[in-house]
């Protein structure tokens, strides 16, 4: 562990190369910085730092830049999380934004329009991951004029509904029989899980005309839920990296691109933070893939009744405002979940 004084060069210089991107000097912490001692004092401890991974200097006589291990110190232990402004609280939570949105897939375009316009970074959204969503409880429900209201429930609180006609001669019975196997053979199986196969053997067990009320509820599960089964990519901001001076180096910033282009290694990205119960901050080199070893990502999820079904997050430099991009997202992330439990409600 470095001692406090050690810490409070770290945190300046970490500091002042976020907010200028120039390798910072013993001078400049001196004269920015009240930490009470000379710049030569300020000068060996900065060498020391180096020695120890935290710095790094890119240029001889330049000053230093923090390095990954640095950033990841300061995330850890140094950094104090942002509060927001009203005016960003209240681009997030604008009801103008929201009110039109009738959809997940919306909110998500708009919430990660969003994101990048705070954040001035790349933003990124995983859609709902539902494929593992098992069926919890199919009911028919018989209503006047020869009609029945078919509901699913899923494990995730996902609610669907339909009010369809019903074949000729469907009695309250067959209802109730079709409702009983459906439950029987696929409550707690995965919606991705429901194959052909295994439609065709539940199916052997419906006789009469209930096989006719049997091939409209599985009709309507299927269609109904597929929507859910493919996540979906959303992001915005992608030119906003050509703002930051880390990516006027052309190769640097073709390889934040093709990034950007893959969508399969950006939904696996977003997909680490699933396992995690807060923010995940990725910095640099702890990067897995080498296109991104230049980047920071955040990311985080977002919820459904207490479930994660999906993740947002920033791609930005490892020179990234980490206290005010931490804040933002988890403040977007928990209007999220509640918005979604509004629409799906609705």
């Amino acid at each position: 562990m470095l001692d406090e004084r050690k810490q409070k060069i770290l945190k300046a210089i970490i500091d002042d190369f976020i907010i200028t991107a120039e390798p910072v000097g013993s001078r400049t912490i001196a004269r920015k910085y009240n930490i009470g001692i000379s710049p030569a004092t300020i000068r060996n401890e900065m060498s020391d730092l180096e020695e120890m991974g935290y710095l790094e200097q890119p240029h001889t006589s330049a000053g230093r830049i923090p390095s990954d291990k640095g950033y990841r110190f300061y995330v850890d232990f140094l950094m104090k999380l942002r509060k927001l402004t009203p005016e960003e609280i209240k681009n997030i939570k604008d009801v103008s934004l929201y009110k039109k949105i009738n959809g997940i897939e919306e909110l998500l375009e708009q919430t990660t329009k969003v994101l990048s316009q705070i954040t001035r970074y790349t933003s990124v959204a995983l859609g709902p991951q539902l494929k593992k969503t098992t069926l919890k409880h199919l009911q028919l429900v018989p209503v006047e004029n020869k009609r029945v209201l078919m509901v699913i429930v899923t494990n995730s609180g996902l609610v669907e509904h339909k009010l369809l006609s019903l074949p000729k001669n469907v009695t309250e019975s067959d209802l109730e029989r079709v409702s009983n196997i459906i439950n029987d053979k696929l409550s707690g199986l995965a919606i991705g899980d429901i194959s052909d196969d295994v439609i065709s053997n539940v199916k052997k067990e419906i006789i009469g005309f209930s096989s006719d009320v049997f091939d409209m509820a599985i009709e309507f599960l299927l269609k109904n839920l597929q929507i859910y089964t493919d996540s979906k990519l959303f992001l915005y901001g992608t030119t906003n990296i050509f703002n930051l001076p880390e990516f006027r180096d052309i190769e640097k910033a073709r390889n934040f691109l093709s990034i950007l282009e893959d969508k399969e290694l950006l939904c696996e990205i977003l997909s680490n933070s699933f396992m995690s119960k807060d923010i995940v901050i990725t910095i640099g080199s702890e990067n897995k893939y080498q296109e991104i070893k230049n980047c920071s990502v955040i990311t985080t999820t977002y919820k459904i009744n207490g479930k994660t079904i999906g993740s947002i997050g920033v791609v930005g430099p490892t020179r990234m405002e980490y206290s005010k991009v931490v804040s933002i997202v988890r403040f977007l992330s928990e209007n999220m979940s509640q918005l979604i439990s509004k629409i799906l409600n609705n």
